[in-house]
């Protein structure tokens, strides 16, 4: 599969890159930049002189991965490593020389932790050339290679759990939970029984009164109601009211 057909290329970053000593020698899966942008041969080892039997091509994958390639350098061969970054010195193929005199590094990251990702790679005949929304990493026998950069596509969060909090403090009055129950009250601790609080109300059977109450006869003793009394003992006080009168 070659890059040059990018606008045709799955919509995913690139997860893994390498060097190959052949196009028809590409891992599966992966896409190669055999041509130029303008159709030329994209070989990176070729020697402008003098037509080498070797030749070396960039090929790169985009198979969904946990990691994704975040940043490209092309640096020399005895520059030092950049923090992060890792080499790529053989070819994924025969294990030879992957570049004379230049090394390629790429920086990985975790897919979930990546904010930007290098999408494609492009090679251009010239270094003075330009490709559209494309950035230039470096160039090798006179031949820019360029990259793409995009957002990387997040996955929907997982939906937060919420978490209710209930205070227990009651703020007037407060109440401190422990047995027995204490209420601070003012200055003072007033100590609470299993009691309070409960409301007390009389059954609906003796919420009604009866005209007339039953006769409780204790030790002989006959317990009347006001009205028994009232009819038993009546006197009108006639004969006083006589003698006055």
């Amino acid at each position: 599969m070659m890059s040059e057909e990018s606008s045709q290329l799955p919509s995913e970053p690139i997860t893994a890159m390498g060097v190959i000593t052949s196009p028809s020698k590409a891992p599966d899966g992966y896409y190669v930049v055999a041509q130029t942008t303008d159709g030329g041969d994209a070989d990176l080892w070729k020697d402008g002189l003098f037509k080498s039997k070797v030749t070396r091509y960039l090929c790169f994958s985009k198979e969904i991965r946990p990691e994704v390639v975040v940043d490209i350098k092309l640096i020399d061969s005895k520059d030092p490593l950049p923090e992060f970054f890792t080499a790529m010195p053989e070819t994924i193929d025969t294990k030879e020389a992957a570049m004379r005199k230049r090394r390629l590094c790429v920086k990985m990251m975790p897919r979930e932790a990546a904010e930007r990702a290098i999408y494609d790679i492009q090679i251009t005949a010239k270094s003075k050339y330009q490709v559209v929304n494309y950035t230039c990493i470096g160039e090798v026998n006179n031949m820019g290679i360029w990259c793409k950069v995009g957002d990387v596509a997040r996955k929907l969060p997982q939906q937060a759990t919420i978490h209710l909090q209930f205070d227990a403090q009651i703020s007037s009055p407060k109440r401190i939970v422990s047995s027995p129950l204490y209420t601070q009250m003012g200055g003072g601790i007033y100590t609470m029984t299993a009691l309070d609080d409960v409301p007390f109300t009389v059954s609906e059977k003796f919420g009604g009164k009866n005209k007339k109450m039953q006769q409780v006869n204790l030790m002989g003793i006959t317990i009347k109601s006001l009205a028994e009394i009232e009819e038993e003992f009546y006197y009108n006080f006639g004969t006083e009211r006589s003698i006055v009168l």
